[in-house]
Parts: C-alpha cells; structure tokens; sequence
C-alpha cells in the first residue's frame, strides 16, 4: 500500500508540474485552459497506473480487472442509477441549507446565475432560459461521458485497490483512510486554488480532507452493493462535474456561490451528506 501512495502521489506531482513551472494559480471560477486540462487529465490517470504497477508483482496477469473489482456483476446496471443521483440530490439538499442558513442565495425567477455563468443571453433577459439549460444540459452529459475514463482512472485506485486492502484494519479505518490518502493525493491541485479558489491553503486542505473522509463511504456504498468499482466511477464523475456546476443553475448572479459555503464540498454538503450516511446506518442497523 505505501509503494501504491508513493507512485499515485508522485504521480499526481509530476503530473501538475508543469503548471507550476507557469506560475499558475486558480484565483475564481474561470474555465480551465487547454494546459490546465491536460495536467489534471494526467493526474486523474496516476492512481489507476500506480494499482497496475503495484499489482503486477503479486497477482497473475488475468486476474488485474478482478484485482480492482473492475467487473460487470448482474445488477451493476442497475446501481449506476442510484449513483448519477445521489451526488445531484446531495448536492440540492446542500443547497436548500444553504439558503436557509443565508450563504446560498437563489433566482430562481431568472436564472441569472446560470445566464452569467452558463447562457450566452444578455443578463438583462427576464424568465427562465429554456433553450440555455437544454443546451447546456447536452453539454453537461457530453462531457460526464467524455471525462468518464479519467475517473476510472481515479477509483480503479481509491475503491478498486486502496480499500479492500485496508478493510482487514476494521471498516472505520478503512473508510478514513481512504478519504485522508485520496483527499491528500489533490494537495497539489488545492495549493494551485483548484477547488478553493482564494482561499488560504490550510482552510483548502482542512475542508477538502473532511469533504473526502464523508464522501468516500457513500463511494464505497455503491461498490459494496454493486460488488463492482462501475457504480463508485459513476458517482465520482457526477460529484466532480454536474455537483460542481448545479450551484450556478438556481444562483443569484449578484451574489456567486463561494465554493466554502455552497455545494457537496462545503459544509452545507458536510450536513446532506452525513444526513444520508445517518440512513445508510440506521437502515444497515434495523
């Protein structure tokens, strides 16, 4: 396990260094440039590549997707559903105590957060801009279905091999410690402003390693039931693009979503999230 974090972290390094060699740092929420885009789309394969490497000295070359649990069981099919859903819907109870607690702030009248982040009309347009959100809708699948291989790339390490080989140290365990190895292996991408823009990096590291630690048991929720890592890559590529972009749809344009106050990594998505592991617990408890 420690040669599998040194390879997916160096990897992780190796893989932004040449952003860091431009100077670059994420100040807002501007789009990712073609650079940006192609150090992180490495980075996303590291983890994947430090299974493989690892797992080619101990297990026989046939059994490297079993290894992973890169496997279709009947059912997997169906618990990719409940995966595309879960991150949306944690994400809207976020939003909802957000706006209760006054750090969210809703237009749903016009929409003029999706219009000033997303649409191409004038902010000055009143009513909900139909043809944008289905345009942009089509956008979003399109890019989940392009950016899928990448989180394969991710959880083929994270739930296909960290995890089942801390589960012998207690489920507990297990669960924290990949949320802390899978919450640091970003430390370079948070020191850049990646998921946090603005702001200071210890707040950046504290909240994403709590973020990670509440996220990965429901991941792993969706690989134990599925008995397969498909469910577990589905949801981590709905958390990381629709979960990440729902907050503009509903927002006020004069008051943006700050990525510490709104959304499943800040602490309106902490409470949606530790709400559905209480039912998770209680149902598993019954």
């Amino acid at each position: 396990m420690l040669a599998f974090t040194a390879l997916a972290y160096s990897g992780m390094w190796l893989s932004m260094s040449p952003l860091w060699l431009a100077g670059f740092r994420r100040t807002g929420a501007e789009a990712m440039g073609a650079l940006e885009q192609v150090c992180v789309s490495a980075a996303m394969l590291t983890p994947a590549l430090a299974a493989v490497l690892v797992l080619r000295r101990t297990e026989p070359a046939g059994k490297l997707r079993a290894a992973v649990a890169l496997t279709w069981p009947k059912g997997t099919t169906g618990h990719c559903l409940p995966a595309l859903c879960a991150p949306l819907a944690l994400t809207l109870v976020s939003l909802v105590v957000g706006a209760a607690a006054g750090t969210y702030h809703v237009d749903l009248a016009d929409m003029s957060g999706f219009r000033s982040r997303f649409a191409p009309e004038p902010l000055g347009e009143r009513g909900i801009p139909w043809e944008a959100l289905g345009r942009w809708l089509g956008g979003l699948l399109l890019q989940m279905a392009v950016s899928l291989p990448l989180f394969f790339g991710e959880e083929l390490g994270w739930q296909g091999y960290l995890l089942p080989r801390l589960a012998p140290r207690g489920p507990v365990f297990a669960l924290a410690g990949t949320g802390v190895v899978f919450a640091l292996w970003h430390l370079s991408t948070l020191l850049l402003g990646g998921q946090y823009p603005g702001a200071p990096w210890a707040v950046s590291i504290g909240a994403f390693l709590v973020s990670c630690v509440l996220i990965v048991p429901v991941f792993t929720w969706l690989r134990t039931r599925s008995a397969s890592v498909v469910p577990a890559v589905v949801a981590h590529t709905c958390a990381s693009t629709a979960a990440v972009q729902l907050p503009w749809v509903f927002a006020d344009a004069d008051q943006p979503p700050h990525p510490l106050r709104t959304g499943l990594v800040a602490w309106p998505g902490w409470v949606a999230i530790c709400g559905l592991l209480a039912v998770l617990w209680w149902r598993r408890a019954r």
